[in-house]
């Protein structure tokens, strides 16, 4: 049996129901992303990527069948998933699996809450949906990793694995929501892998594009499925085959036992963890050091230098090039800066550790944290390459204006396997969320009615409590 068709008998599988514990696990997914979507709408103005793809889909027109995360303004279903997608990446804030280092959620979530909508399925249905797209998203993204690498192939390369691999799991999930019998989702991710692409250049040196990969991942996806619910086919072999997937973004290295070994058995979704810190997940084990030296009392003024050790591989992320990473262009190119996020968490963060108000444009221009973060250098340190990337770890250096050197090494970052968010973590992260645009009311109903998803007979009428001025 081919990889695509393994996949497609998997989801197929799933509507016969899911274990317990997995549909409770959805129903967090859905929570933290509908969070991190209502936290993006703050962030306003003509530049803003998901406020261009707002405009740019709402001229599209078409029949209004999906709903638009915080906006009276129903779209069509692959409309409304690149838009909402193009929400829950915006602020970097959404899950993420290791060892295939991406965010399955922010693309898989969009295109079933779209696709549910239209086709006026239940909320056990589009459980079923986001857990079977995250699935594949992630196992697609494990066959990627190469021990000898310590690193994903698709990262080695330059290309997002988020949004190539998001694209086929968001197609799997809206397919099973369409209907389609395991040939057609086997159709549906053929025809996908045609379409998932993305680079990450701007992790390093900044543009906005990248806030559009899960928004367009979600839309490719739905378009996709909808593709092969009207009789368009995919290749049999679009996976293994000479010209295939693997071929194509990976040069034929690959794992296919991350794929298939375990599969419906052992839930590679259970090990996908919740981000404490809007930032690119690299610079977390930084920030958890940091704040841990302020907790025993470092202050930012006794700071004459620091060092920041992490893996090799995101040390590319998050270090180099160095001038742009100790004085990032924008706020959010300061997600993916290892001395910026550093400096910040020794001055002292909100929410959880850091927060959404340390990436603000009075907190980027902040000559105080931008002064700090150039006093941090940062460099491989072999334990953490040899953790990596099963784990996020670093350890941080600091020598102090009166000669004292202190050290914090974090082996598996908070929020990591080894220490994942609390079921009331994860709750206050979506209320913080929620609240920066939403009445606390609806905060709370929002919260509500995605627990209870399982039981509930339409999504339809879900995305109501995210209207900014709902009571």
């Amino acid at each position: 049996m081919t990889v695509v068709r393994v996949l497609a008998e998997f989801a197929a599988a799933a509507r016969a129901g899911l274990p317990e514990p997995i549909t409770a696990d959805v129903t967090g997914r859905v929570l933290d992303t509908l969070g991190n979507c209502l936290a993006a709408q703050e962030l306003t103005g003509p530049a803003e990527p998901h406020e261009a793809v707002l405009r740019m889909a709402g001229g599209w027109g078409g029949t209004g069948e999906s709903s638009v995360i915080g906006r009276a303004l129903p779209l069509p279903a692959p409309s409304a998933a690149l838009v909402n997608g193009t929400f829950a990446h915006a602020l970097d804030f959404d899950d993420t699996h290791l060892p295939s280092v991406l965010h399955p959620s922010a693309s898989v979530v969009p295109a079933a809450l779209a696709v549910a909508e239209s086709v006026g399925a239940s909320g056990a249905e589009l459980c079923r949906a986001v857990a079977v797209g995250d699935e594949i998203t992630n196992r697609l993204g494990m066959a990627s990793y190469l021990p000898e690498l310590r690193n994903s192939l698709f990262f080695e390369k330059g290309w997002h694995a988020t949004s190539i691999c998001g694209t086929i799991g968001a197609a799997a999930g809206a397919a099973l929501l369409m209907g389609l019998d395991a040939e057609g989702i086997a159709h549906a991710m053929g025809i996908a892998a045609s379409m998932g692409a993305g680079v990450i250049e701007a992790n390093r040196t900044g543009g906005t594009v990248k806030r559009v990969h899960c928004g367009w991942a979600a839309h490719a996806g739905v378009v996709a499925a909808a593709m092969a619910a009207e009789g368009v086919t995919g290749p049999p072999t679009v996976f293994e085959g000479r010209f295939g997937f693997f071929t194509a973004f990976l040069d034929g290295r690959y794992d296919q036992a991350a794929i298939t070994a375990g599969l419906g058995e052992r839930w590679e979704l259970l090990r996908t963890v919740y981000k404490p810190y809007p930032s690119n997940h690299f610079t977390h084990p930084g920030i958890d050091a940091a704040l841990a030296l302020r907790a025993e009392g470092l202050r930012p003024e006794d700071v004459a230098e620091a060092e920041l050790g992490v893996a090799a591989a995101p040390l590319r992320t998050i270090g180099e090039p160095y001038e742009e990473k100790v004085r990032p262009r924008t706020p959010y190119h300061a997600k993916f800066s290892g001395p910026y996020t550093v400096a910040s968490a020794l001055i002292g963060g909100g929410g959880l550790g850091l927060h959404l108000d340390d990436f603000t444009e009075a907190a980027f221009r902040d000559e105080r944290r931008l002064a700090l973060a150039a006093k941090v250098r940062v460099v491989p340190d072999a334990e953490c390459t040899e953790e990596f990337p099963r784990a996020f770890s670093a350890v941080l250096r600091v020598r102090t204006i009166d000669g004292r050197r202190l050290e914090h090494r974090v082996h598996s970052s908070r929020g990591g396997p080894e220490h994942p968010l609390t079921l009331d973590e994860l709750q206050r992260k979506y209320e913080l969320n929620a609240a920066r645009v939403l009445p606390a009311g609806a905060v709370a109903a929002l919260a509500e009615q995605v627990r209870g998803l399982p039981a509930r007979a339409k999504v339809a009428g879900l995305l109501d409590a995210t209207l900014i001025g709902t009571p």
